[in-house]
């Protein structure tokens, strides 16, 4: 389904784009579904959210990189459904980390896929070694306190 919009900003630097409730009504699974989003030819994955009073889809900074976009442009946006399964792709690193402590493991198979996908972003996003040997020896010893 495509809509036109305007890319908001929320605060310093958070945006999202609103979403007509009629959109949301016709993917008719729920109140919170989860889409595909399509802007400017980029495609990412995403969650529909009401906040404010208002059906909303973050624009993280990445995206709206890749799309070409920042707050205040119009654009034309397209979702559907997204019904494949979420799964998160662990770094090398990180995994043999998580493999050498069980119960950190398993604590992070029952996160939600958003929770993990927020701990592999901070590793991937280390520019030093010592920075991601850093998070990842966190992450491990957070995720096996429980």
């Amino acid at each position: 389904m495509k809509f036109r919009t305007t890319v908001q900003l929320g605060g310093k630097t958070a945006t999202g784009l609103e979403v007509p409730p009629e959109v949301v009504e016709s993917l008719g699974t729920s109140k919170r579904p989860a889409v595909t989003v399509t802007i400017g030819g980029h495609t990412y994955r995403s969650t529909i959210a009401a906040m404010g009073g208002k059906y909303m889809i973050p624009l993280a900074a990445e995206h709206r990189q890749a799309a070409k976009v920042e707050a205040g442009d119009e654009v034309e946006v397209e979702v559907a459904l997204d019904t494949a399964p979420r799964e998160v792709t662990v770094p090398p690193e990180l995994q043999a980390a998580l493999d050498a402590a069980p119960a950190a493991l398993e604590k992070f198979k029952t996160l939600s896929y958003s929770n993990q996908r927020a701990i592999v972003l901070q590793v991937e996003g280390a520019k030093t070694d010592d920075t991601r040997n850093r998070r990842i020896a966190r992450a491990v010893e957070t995720l096996a306190a429980g």
